[in-house]
Parts: C-alpha cells; structure tokens; sequence
C-alpha cells in the first residue's frame, strides 16, 4: 500500500479511494491531493472540458474502466503523429514541445491533477490546440485507452526512482511495462526516458537491452570516462561511498534530448549536484 493508505484522515475522507486496493501490483506513484486553487483551479473550469480526457473509471480515481478506448482522431479533431508524455508533472515539456511542434498531436498522461491544471494554464498562454490530457494510472491508459501501434514516441522523464531497494517494485520502468510501451509504439517509434538517479538509469538500460521489442539508437555511446555513470560512482556524487576505480564499459546512453526543455525540476537535480541519464530506444519492426 501507498504511504496515503496508511494515512487515518485520508481513509476517513468520504472522497477517499486508494489507488492500491483495486490493483494486482503496487502503482509507482504515491497519492497526493487534487484540490485546485487560484489560478489553477480557474483554468480548470475554463479548459478541463475540451482538454482533458474524463475516462469512466473502474473502482480507484486512477483507473481506467476497461472499455475505455480513445478515439484519436476524434479526440484531436484530426490525423496526426501521436507523441505520449507519461509522468507530466506541471506541463512544462509537453507544452513547449507541443508550442514548437503544432504538426504533431501531444497526449499527457498524469495522476496529479494540480499539474494537469498547470499544463492547462500553459495551454491557455501558448494558444496551444495539439494537446490533450488524462489524469490516469499510466499502464492502464496503455492497456486500454491506445491502440496497438498508435504512437510515434512515448517520453517518460524523471519518473519516480524509488530510492530505497525494498521500494524498486514501484518504479514504473519494469518489464511488464515495456511489454505495454512496446505494444502501443509503431514499428519504428521511439522511446524516450531520462532520470537523475543512476542506479535506475542502470536498471532502465538493463531492462532495454534484454527487451526483444526495442533496440538502442546510440550503442556504446558516452562510455568509459565521458559516461555519468563513470562520474558519478567515482565521485560518490549519491551520497554513496565513492569506487575510484568503476568505469561505465557498456555506455548505451543517448545525447541530452535537444527537445526537453530544461523544467524545474531538472535544474533542482542539477544545482544539488546531480547527473542526468539519457535513454533512446527504438521499437523494432
């Protein structure tokens, strides 16, 4: 169960229902409050109707019913590339993709609704019209919203590392959700996915590597001395003890994606002093 599950005044909340209790493996993401206020909830009201996508749900507010199926092409008024942000956060790389790419439809999958109000507030600002939203448990969307082989690319920045070893079956990145990812990507399309916490980014790359589905668009790349991985486990730069003579043979590691922007949660990771992991994968025909 979730921290929130545990939480006396959240059970006792008539509008409480645990995002766990429905579900057959723990969810990666911990339940946090959706009340809107100010400026967020105002663009709520004005935009939720025609932006955000209000699937019928199954039992948890997170779910998705299992006939939910999107129609794309209705839901975006016309026929275009399909870029899938899984983990929004508040909207910043999606909207300015989306402001800088109007030939291309952009879908943003996000539990947390605050940063779904945010990313309308963005949509108002950049006049944007390509984007749409759904406050969802991401592998439910995949299992039963999308199509096989409706994507162009699927984006999953910073998802949560879950630092503490007994919390990796939370992470997002496994591979029963690959398997999810690999079946709504064309033939073709790409994944992307960056982290600031190395041993996930190792986890991300193993994960990949043994995938059938998917194949690395930069083999070898950044390895040995210019590879983070080398940096950070000389340096002890995640509080670790430090390992002078580890070097990153394998590398694998994709070129900053010039497309993301730099949000504000990257720069916090950069100022305490953090490296940032790069992964590209191609989904094999």
């Amino acid at each position: 169960m979730s921290d929130s599950s545990l939480n006396p005044e959240s059970i006792n909340d008539p509008d409480y229902r645990d995002p766990e209790l429905y579900r057959n493996e723990p969810v990666s993401f911990v339940r946090r409050g959706n009340r809107l206020q100010g400026r967020r909830a105002k663009a709520w009201e004005r935009n939720a109707e025609r932006f955000i996508i209000e699937p019928e749900r199954k039992r948890a507010d997170t779910s998705v019913a299992d006939d939910q199926h999107l129609d794309l092409e209705q839901t975006f008024a016309r026929q275009a590339p399909l870029i899938v942000e899984i983990g929004t956060g508040l909207g910043e790389c999606i909207a300015n993709a989306a402001k800088d790419d109007p030939a291309s439809n952009y879908l943003a999958v996000e539990v947390y609704r605050p940063g779904l109000a945010q990313l309308m507030l963005k949509v108002e600002s950049f006049g944007l019209e390509n984007v749409r939203a759904i406050q969802a448990n991401a592998p439910e969307v995949l299992d039963v919203m999308l199509s096989e082989n409706s994507a162009d690319e699927i984006w999953i920045f910073f998802s949560d590392p879950w630092h503490k070893s007994r919390h990796h079956k939370r992470r997002l990145i496994k591979s029963s959700f690959l398997d999810k990812v690999a079946r709504i990507l064309k033939p073709g399309g790409t994944l992307r996915l960056a982290t600031d916490w190395s041993n996930y980014a190792e986890q991300m790359r193993e994960l990949l590597e043994a995938h059938e589905a998917f194949e690395n668009q930069f083999p070898g790349n950044f390895a040995g001395e210019e590879s983070n991985l080398t940096q950070v486990r000389r340096q002890g730069l995640e509080k670790e003890e430090s390992d002078p003579d580890f070097i990153d043979e394998q590398g694998g590691w994709a070129p900053r994606f010039e497309r993301r922007i730099l949000t504000s949660f990257e720069g916090k990771a950069l100022n305490s002093g953090r490296l940032i992991f790069d992964l590209a994968y191609t989904r094999k025909a």
